[in-house]
Formats: structure tokens, C-alpha cells, sequence
């Protein structure tokens, strides 16, 4: 009886060790809240920022489009591939720092950025002298309305991908 008890208990803690494990990390998207670190990156890969604006704590439609899309397998391999990600977030409850507030809020007005969620396909270029940022936006994105239900992802990344077309042969 013991030994089934504790073969029992053991096959218990191995199930819970299983799904509790992590995702792989090439599965994971790497987004970062730092301007000047995507800058960077952008200008070392030649790769576009995706700039997403959202309400991370208050905006439905926010969570919608990261459940709907970017937590998707397409979406990450596609991320991956052709972006940087950015993520400028305006939090009602959640305290940014002060820089980050005036980093996103700056960038916000400078996009005209009214409703969220809000993407935007940009490239940036610094200016030393003046230590600020010119942005050359490419074209934005939202939640892809009428879209298949459960594909929300395939006409996200479609419109992306034609923008990121018309970006090249402009």
C-alpha cells in the first residue's frame, strides 16, 4: 500500500512539474518599452519597430488583439522575422516611471495616436545634436475587423505584410 501511495504522490508531482513548465523561449516575443534600445536594434537588424500602443490594464480591445494575434504561433514567427517590438503603454492603475510616461506620451502626440489599440510601422532616426528621435512612420494597424473568428492573426499579418510590401518599393 505504501508503495503505491508513494508512485501515486510521485506520478502527482511529475504531472504538476509538466504543466508547470515553461514554453520554450523561441516561442516567447521580446518587447521592449525603450525607444533608444529599439532604435538601436532597429538600425543593427534593418528591421521596422512595431510600435503598439495600448492600455495594458484597462483597454478590452488591447487584450483582445495580444489574445487574438500576437499570441499566436504566426504572429511570433512573423514578429520574429520582420520587427522590433515596442510597447508604449498608457496604464490607469499600473505607475510607469516618469520617463517612460513622457517617452510614451511623446510618442503618442507625435503619431497623432487617438484611440487604442493602436499599431504603428515606423523607422527612427536620431538626431545627437538635438538628443531627440525623427520618426518615419511606414503605416498602422488595429484590430483586424472582419476577420474569421479564431484567425484574427491571418489578416493582421496580411495588412502588416502590405505595408512592410509598400514600405520597399516606396
Amino acid at each position: 500500500m505504501k508503495k503505491f501511495i508513494y508512485t501515486t504522490f510521485c506520478l502527482i508531482f511529475f504531472f504538476i512539474g509538466l504543466s508547470c513548465a515553461q514554453e520554450p523561449s523561441n516561442s516567447k516575443l521580446e518587447w521592449h518599452t525603450s525607444l533608444q534600445e529599439v532604435h538601436e536594434l532597429s538600425k543593427t537588424s534593418g528591421k521596422p519597430i512595431f510600435a503598439f500602443f495600448t492600455g495594458s490594464d484597462w483597454c478590452g480591445w488591447c487584450r483582445k488583439l495580444q489574445n487574438d494575434v500576437f499570441s499566436k504561433p504566426e504572429f511570433v514567427a512573423w514578429a520574429k522575422k520582420n520587427v522590433i517590438l515596442l510597447e508604449l503603454d498608457f496604464p490607469r492603475t499600473k505607475q510607469l516611471s516618469p520617463e517612460l510616461t513622457q517617452q510614451n506620451a511623446g510618442m503618442q502626440q507625435a503619431l497623432h495616436i487617438s484611440g487604442y489599440p493602436t499599431v504603428w510601422l515606423l523607422y527612427t532616426n536620431k538626431d545627437e545634436t538635438a538628443n531627440n528621435f525623427n520618426l518615419a512612420p511606414i503605416g498602422s494597424l488595429g484590430y483586424p475587423s472582419g476577420a474569421t473568428i479564431g484567425q484574427e492573426q491571418v489578416l493582421f499579418l496580411e495588412n502588416a505584410n502590405r505595408i512592410l510590401q509598400q514600405a520597399k518599393t516606396n
